[in-house]
C-alpha cells in the first residue's frame, strides 16, 4: 500500500501536513504526537523582521470553530533559522515554511534567506495586508498575485506553493493567477474573514473586530474550492479548512487535492494529524486501494 505523493519533485511519505500557524514549527507538540509520522510540517508564518502581532483579545470560539486575529506574531526569520529550523532537523518529515510579508521585497528577503538551508518548499501567505495596494491582500487581486508569485519564484531555489484566500469573487482566476506566476503547487483555503459581538457587552470579542474564521464549519465551503482550483490548474492542489478526521481529508483527496493539511483540530487534539493518517490508512484497506494517489480527484 502506497501513501505517498509528490509535490513540485518533493516526496512526501503520506498526504497529511499541519496548517500553518496551528502548530508552530512542532515544537509545542513533539512530546504529545510522533512528527517523524507526518508527511510534512508547515511552520508557522515567517517574516524578514519580528512581528508583534495584534493587540488581545486576539482569539475567540465561535458555533463550528474559532476566530483568530493573532497578526502573524513571530520572531523574525533569523531567530526561525537558529531555533526552529534547528530543532526540525532530528525529524524525518519535510519542513514546508510559511512566508509573510508586507511587501514583495518582504516575502523574496525571506526566501532568500532560506534559500540554503534544508526546508524543502515555501508556502506564500497571501493574505497578508500589501501595504503599497491599500491594505488589500496580495491574494485578493489576480493581477497582483501573478506577480507576486513572479517576482517570488525569481529569486526562490525550492518549490513555491501559493496559499489561496477564499475571500475572493472567484478562486479559479487566483488558482489560474498563480498557476501563470509560475507557482509549482497552490494550497487552499485560507481563513474566512468573520466576526463576534458580546451583545451583553456591545462590545467586539476581537481587538482586531474581524479575525480569521477556521474549524470544521469552513469544510463544505473549501471542499468546493478545492475541487474548483484543481480542475483549473495542472499544477497539485493542498487542500485544507476544518479536517477533524480522516473522513475530511479523503473529500478533499477526491475532490482533487494531492495532499491535505490539518488546521483547528490541533488545539483540541495534538494527535489529530496522526489520526487522519491512521484513517486514510484503514480507509486505503477496507476499499483494497495500493496507491493514494488513484483516489486524487476520483470523485464522480
Amino acid at each position: 500500500m502506497k501513501l505517498s505523493v509528490n509535490i513540485a519533485g518533493v516526496e512526501l511519505k503520506n498526504p497529511v501536513m499541519t496548517a500553518s500557524g496551528t502548530f508552530g514549527s512542532g515544537m509545542e507538540y513533539a512530546e504529545m504526537a510522533d512528527l517523524n509520522r507526518l508527511g510534512a510540517i508547515v511552520t508557522k508564518g515567517v517574516a524578514n523582521v519580528a512581528w508583534e502581532g495584534n493587540p488581545t483579545p486576539r482569539v475567540a470560539e465561535v458555533y463550528g470553530g474559532m476566530l483568530n486575529a493573532i497578526g502573524l506574531q513571530n520572531p523574525g526569520v533569523d531567530v526561525f533559522m537558529e531555533r526552529d529550523l534547528k530543532f526540525l532537523e532530528a525529524y524525518d518529515t519535510k519542513v514546508i515554511v510559511n512566508v509573510c510579508g508586507h511587501t514583495v521585497e518582504e516575502y523574496c528577503e525571506v526566501v532568500e534567506k532560506l534559500n540554503d538551508t534544508k526546508v524543502s518548499m515555501y508556502e506564500i501567505n497571501v493574505s497578508c495586508p500589501n501595504v503599497k495596494a491599500g491594505a488589500l491582500a496580495f491574494g485578493q487581486d489576480a493581477g497582483v498575485l501573478e506577480a507576486t508569485t513572479k517576482a517570488i519564484k525569481a529569486v526562490a531555489k525550492k518549490p513555491v506553493i501559493m496559499k489561496l484566500s477564499p475571500n475572493v469573487t472567484s478562486i479559479k482566476d487566483m488558482a489560474l493567477a498563480a498557476e501563470a506566476g509560475g507557482a509549482d503547487a497552490i494550497s487552499l483555503i485560507n481563513t474566512l474573514i468573520g466576526m463576534k459581538i458580546d451583545i451583553n457587552r456591545k462590545k467586539f470579542v476581537l481587538a482586531n473586530r474581524t479575525g480569521g474564521f477556521s474549524g470544521p464549519a469552513v469544510k463544505p465551503v473549501a471542499v468546493r474550492m478545492v475541487y474548483e482550483a484543481s480542475h483549473a490548474v495542472k499544477i497539485p492542489v493542498i487542500g485544507m479548512g476544518g479536517i477533524s478526521n480522516a473522513e475530511d481529508a479523503l473529500e478533499f483527496i477526491l475532490a482533487g487535492a494531492t495532499a491535505v493539511s490539518v488546521g483547528t483540530a490541533n488545539f483540541t487534539d495534538p494527535e489529530a494529524s496522526m489520526k487522519v493518517i491512521d484513517g486514510i490508512e484503514a480507509y486505503m484497506v477496507k476499499y483494497g486501494t495500493e496507491d493514494i494517489r488513484s483516489l486524487i480527484g476520483a470523485v464522480s
